[in-house]
């Protein structure tokens, strides 16, 4: 199920400034961690926007890292194919999870490019 945000202006006419998609997208963050060590983890990404993204990480890291976020497009967003967006960003915020003490809730900022490709 997704949920999409436009913003509202008093003139009551919605205009496409930031759209915004609330989804549990199955997702794979790859990268190094705050040792150095190259790493993949399986999560869920809980936010996304044009600008960004937001999930959950057992990996420490630190901010500035560069990571490449693999994210499975549902079927309602990819006319059924098993397509995957692939961005690359910079990690802008690392906060502690109060409800998953074991992971940390990341923020990355993307960068201008990404692609679709096909899974296989």
């Amino acid at each position: 199920m997704s949920s999409k945000s436009l913003l509202m202006p008093p003139s009551g006419k919605a205009e496409r400034k930031d759209q915004i998609f609330n989804l549990p997208l199955p997702t794979v963050v790859e990268g190094r961690d705050a040792a150095g060590r190259s790493f993949l983890e399986k999560t869920i990404l809980f936010y996304i926007s044009h600008q960004g993204a937001s999930f959950n990480l057992v990996k420490p890291i630190t901010l500035g890292s560069k990571l490449k976020l693999i994210i499975d497009l549902p079927p309602s967003l990819s006319d059924d194919q098993n397509l995957k967006l692939v961005i690359n960003g910079k990690v802008a915020l690392v906060e502690a999870n109060h409800s998953h003490h074991s992971r940390r809730r990341v923020s990355l900022r993307f960068e201008n490019k990404y692609f679709i490709k096909a899974d296989g």
